[in-house]
């Protein structure tokens, strides 16, 4: 019966989706409309639908999920995140509307040459269509689990719906819809997290009062980590650093999320939007890591057996949907669903304008918005659905860890020669031999990967969320040995 409930508001959820897209794509779903939505985004609308789209099913489930092991450490990490936002919108931000980009990776090629900007758009492709496939299966997990095995339908086809779904209301209105359609799904977002908390509290017993001061003192509620630099990956310093530094390459150096802010009328709403959406960012965190406290309390308290789940991404959908009753099942669904797809739904759209841009020169056409290169992207737009369904398939036969910790680390390997290359051409006015940077974004990786799986044993130090960093010195340090300098004016910061 739940299952059949639960199907129903998927279908009504994504009719409404689709209806929207209907009427904002209505009369424009022209290139221009579907890249930078006219650059006529109201910045409040922009800040509000990012939280959903930089949140994603990963903060929904895995940071609740993660909270009995490194409790609220992860907060450090999001302090980070809160300070790597700021430098986006003080530093990042001015550059990007200065030179007037589509595509953010524009200004490589300006800066240090062709070769440097296909090299940072494709590590955009990659790192975006990895990312955006480990999110989706989170959520297709649970579909899967909870919906779509009553009917014994098979994973590979419950992605295939997750994207075809996620294809039919964004193919045409781009980041027009997006920004609308992220708006509302944030709000499901906001209300699920907040009602899950209030859902979770009722069984308990507990009042608002009472469930901030059991989460206060539970064991789960240490935020600081200061103890043994070397061997904890949870110790604040690599976790603030680690996240200022994702932050920058994942949000500021990231097409996707910097596509929303170019969207916006001027550079001052764009700002305005990047600071609202700071605060919030760091509050709603707090949130999600009070809900895992929570479930680790209630699972405790009602003797519900943790140790036999898969992993730690399975704790909130499993009390959610088996202890909780009907009404909270939906409610958790609603915002898994919002989260994760306000996620997907932006990253196809910003994966097709990078390509679209970057490899196909569509803004450096007579006929942009022909019917010819509006036909070609909407092809772009169902090969990039295509290739996240592929790589989701490859991370269900590989995964045994927590996806978020999944996500940051894939991050710190794939956008750590992208936050190098930026940094270099922002810092210094060095010209590069271009065409032996794309060799330098991929040897740059396999050394940061074989530092990183030896650092215990060389150096009795376990590697955290400042692989980035690493990577990015690495890229650095080998574009410093093959460059000169340069008495040309540069584009700089």
């Amino acid at each position: 019966m739940q299952s059949i409930v639960l199907l129903a508001f998927l279908i009504v959820y994504f009719a409404v989706l689709i209806v929207i897209s209907y009427f904002t794509s209505k009369g424009s779903s022209d290139n221009s409309s579907f890249f930078i939505a006219n650059r006529n985004s109201r910045w409040y609308f922009v800040a509000f639908g990012m939280i959903g789209t930089a949140l994603s099913g990963v903060t929904f489930i895995s940071v609740p999920g993660a909270v009995e092991q490194s409790a609220f450490g992860y907060f450090q990490f999001v302090l980070g995140n809160a300070v790597g936002f700021v430098f986006i919108a003080t530093v990042l931000l001015p550059l990007y509307y200065r030179i007037k980009l589509i595509s953010i990776y524009s200004y490589l090629e300006e800066r240090l040459g062709f070769w440097s900007y296909k090299s940072g758009a494709m590590i955009f492709l990659i790192s975006r269509t990895i990312g955006s496939a480990f999110r989706l299966y989170l959520v297709a997990i649970v579909l899967q689990k909870f919906i779509f095995d009553a009917w014994n339908i098979p994973f590979w086809l419950t992605i295939v719906i997750c994207l075809l779904l996620i294809w039919s209301y964004t193919f045409k209105g781009g980041l027009k819809t997006i920004i609308i359609t992220d708006t509302l799904q944030t709000v499901f977002l906001l209300s699920s997290v907040l009602l899950s908390i209030y859902f979770i509290a009722k069984n308990l017993n507990l009042d608002i009062a009472q469930t901030f001061e059991t989460v206060k003192n539970s064991s789960y509620s240490k935020i600081f980590f200061w103890d043994n630099f070397s061997g904890n990956k949870n110790h604040f310093i690599k976790q603030f650093l680690g996240g200022i530094f994702i932050t920058i390459a994942m949000t500021g150096l990231d097409q996707d999320l910097m596509q929303k802010n170019l969207s916006c009328k001027n550079l001052g709403e764009a700002q305005k939007n990047m600071l609202t959406f700071t605060g919030v960012f760091v509050m709603i965190n707090l949130f999600f890591l009070s809900v895992g406290a929570l479930l680790y309390i209630f699972a405790k308290t009602k003797e519900i057996g943790v140790t036999p789940l898969a992993t730690p991404d399975h704790l909130f959908p499993e009390i959610a949907f088996n202890n909780l009753g009907v009404l909270p099942a939906i409610v958790f669904m609603l915002g898994l669903t919002a989260a994760t797809f306000a996620t997907t739904d932006s990253a196809l759209t910003a994966l097709t304008t990078s390509f679209c841009v970057d490899f196909l020169s569509f803004d450096k056409k007579d006929d942009y918005n022909s019917t010819k290169l509006i036909r070609t992207r909407h092809s772009v737009h169902l090969v990039f659905s295509f290739l996240i369904f592929l790589v989701v398939l490859v991370f269900k036969l590989i995964n045994d860890d927590s996806v978020v910790n999944a996500i940051f680390k894939a991050a710190g390997y794939t956008y750590g020669p992208l936050l190098g290359l930026f940094a270099f051409g922002m810092l210094n006015k060095r010209s590069v031999k271009d065409d032996i940077v794309p060799f330098i974004c991929i040897i740059s990786p396999l050394v940061t990967y074989v530092i990183d799986s030896h650092s215990k044993a060389w150096f009795n130090y376990a590697v955290g969320f400042e692989l980035i960093i690493i990577n990015a010195v690495i890229t650095i340090i080998c574009l410093l040995l093959i460059s000169k300098t340069h008495k040309k004016e540069l584009i700089l910061v």
